[in-house]
């Protein structure tokens, strides 16, 4: 819906001359929506308006689905009184509408729905074709950043991140096609909860310091790389938690443990907030060269500890008690806390959680850190970064990393922020969350208001009960008849992303030596990279983002 209103500004280069279905696929659907609009006025005589319009829950059922059938079988018996089943109507309308260029097919299904198949690669030629010269003033007219990936630094890529990482950067991609500036940020929760949780594992646990942790990352070999030990490590503390017990309930004194980590990298310029910064650091390293592997890129890594250190959060912090739109409760079960009040349906008793903006123990919430970040985005902070390069990848494309100090490079960076629409990809399960950070952002800089906050969402991927016996992983009679399971890193249960990169390269390189045996061995692994990597990609973009998938290997 944002992305429709916002283009409604361009320009009048994406129109066809010869009023068919245009490139741009939100413009592709709203055109022939209009389309269908005239058939029913040129066939029966009627107007229909609004003219309602679903996306189909599974991609095979097609790209839109219209109900207008019915809503015309209805008009026309209360206009002439003549009965009309919907599905003749439907017939009717398809004779007239399958001839619109830029429609695969029409297909009628049940009662007298219009399922609607757009002709794919011919939009998608013409995005590429017309995106070549887009007009220098709308190219210019507007930045639009995308946020996506977001993996926490604490352990190794699984699926569900990719999933997360494909969205975002398939997305980052057509809109550039679209000649839209689009800034690319992966931001790094650098001092969150689970990056505390493996300072314990180091500390509590294996009692190792920065130099034992630095000794045995230089040891560990290739295929067990330093995200891969974090993510059993990783592991190891939710049980520990437990005193090794699964059932058991957590220790609330080994819980402090935690409490005490947070504060320290919070606060900074201390031994645990310099481990936190080489353990995060690792395996953000790690991360980038995960989804290098599936050609995806960043422009800026914003990092949680610079919006602390710099004071973003204790700005927004001052802005938002000013605006009134949070307060500090004496009683309840958020005592002690800040709090965004809110009169929405959707606040019930599992999201007073996400309401809290600063904990009783003056922590601050994943809402109130993204609040301030999200000003910063938009440009409505008053504050900035420092910036250094960060590293530069095989495309020898630079990419650069908040700094809390300034650096040597000094204004030589590009200008990150001051967006004018900010999406922000994460999954369906921090909607509530999404929605605090929209209203406080909106609080605070009502010129831009929640529409210039796009959150988009999408369901997690879980693993089949089949694909959790591949991996050995013993389930209960009742889970195995569960249509899937979810993923956990507390539990390690979950599927790495590079195991599943590389196993599928594998099994790809087994088709291509066969197929293409003339081939010198380093082509025949290039073409089964770009085969395995298309694969993937195509598989995790197929479903619709309110789909959960259940991953079977």
């Amino acid at each position: 819906m944002h992305r429709e209103k916002h283009r409604e500004t361009r320009k009048d280069w994406w129109k066809s001359d010869k009023g068919d279905i245009n490139c741009d696929p939100d413009r592709a659907a709203k055109r022939f929506k209009e389309r269908v609009r005239q058939a029913a006025q040129q066939k029966f005589g009627v107007t229909i308006d609004p003219l309602s319009a679903e996306v189909p829950p599974r991609t095979e059922l097609g790209d839109l689905a219209f109900p207008v059938a019915f809503e015309l079988a209805k008009k026309i018996k209360e206009t002439t009184g003549e009965k009309r089943a919907p599905r003749a109507i439907a017939e009717e309308l398809k004779a007239i509408l399958q001839e619109v260029s830029g429609i695969a097919r029409i297909e009628i299904a049940g009662p007298g729905y219009l399922n609607v198949f757009f002709d794919r690669p011919l939009l998608m030629g013409r995005i590429s074709d017309e995106s070549s010269a887009p007009p220098k003033e709308f190219a210019a007219a507007r930045k639009l950043i995308v946020e996506h990936t977001n993996i926490n630094p604490n352990k190794a890529a699984h699926i569900g991140h990719l999933r997360n990482a494909v969205l975002g950067d398939t997305f980052v991609r057509i809109l550039r096609a679209g000649g839209e500036h689009v800034e690319v940020q992966n931001y790094i929760d650098n001092t969150g909860v689970q990056v505390a949780d493996v300072l314990v594992g180091f500390k509590h646990i294996e009692r190792m310091t920065l130099a034992d942790i630095k000794r045995v990352d230089a040891a560990l070999p290739p295929e067990r790389k330093f995200d891969y030990y974090c993510w059993d490590l990783y592991a190891r503390v939710g049980l520990f938690y437990r005193h090794n017990d699964p059932e058991a309930k957590e220790d609330p004194q080994r819980l402090l443990l935690r409490t005490r980590i947070l504060h320290d990298i919070e606060a900074g310029d201390n031994a645990t907030a310099e481990l936190a910064e080489y353990v995060a650091t690792r395996i953000v390293n790690c991360h980038l060269d995960t989804m290098e592997r599936l050609d995806i890129r960043y422009d800026l890594l914003p990092r949680e500890s610079e919006i602390l250190h710099l004071r973003f959060w204790d700005h927004a912090f001052a802005r938002l008690k000013e605006t009134g739109a949070i307060r500090y409760e004496t009683e309840g079960r958020n005592s002690g806390c800040w709090v965004m009040p809110t009169d929405s349906q959707a606040s019930t008793e599992e999201h007073e959680a996400d309401k809290v903006i600063v904990r009783s123990n003056n922590t601050v919430t994943y809402a109130g850190k993204d609040i301030a970040y999200q000003l910063w985005k938009l440009g409505r902070l008053g504050l900035d970064f420092f910036y250094q390069p960060f590293r530069t990848d095989s495309a020898k494309h630079t990419v650069w990393i908040t700094s809390g100090a300034e650096a040597d490079f000094g204004s030589e960076h590009p200008r990150f922020g001051s967006g004018q629409i900010v999406y922000n990809v994460i999954d369906s399960r921090q909607s509530y969350t999404q929605d605090v950070v929209r209203r406080g952002v909106a609080a605070i800089a009502p010129e831009v208001g929640e529409e210039a906050s796009v959150h988009l969402s999408y369901e997690m991927v879980a693993l089949s009960p089949a694909a959790c016996l591949d991996l050995g992983i013993e389930l209960s009679a009742d889970d195995r008849q569960r249509p899937y399971i979810e993923m956990s890193g507390r539990k390690g249960l979950g599927v790495k992303a590079d195991d599943l990169i590389t196993r599928l390269i594998a099994e790809a390189l087994k088709e291509v030596q066969v197929r293409h045996p003339d081939l010198l061995p380093a082509e025949q692994q290039a073409t089964a990279t770009i085969i395995a990597v298309g694969a993937l990609r195509y598989f995790l973009l197929k479903w619709t983002r309110n789909t959960v998938i259940a991953f079977r290997l």
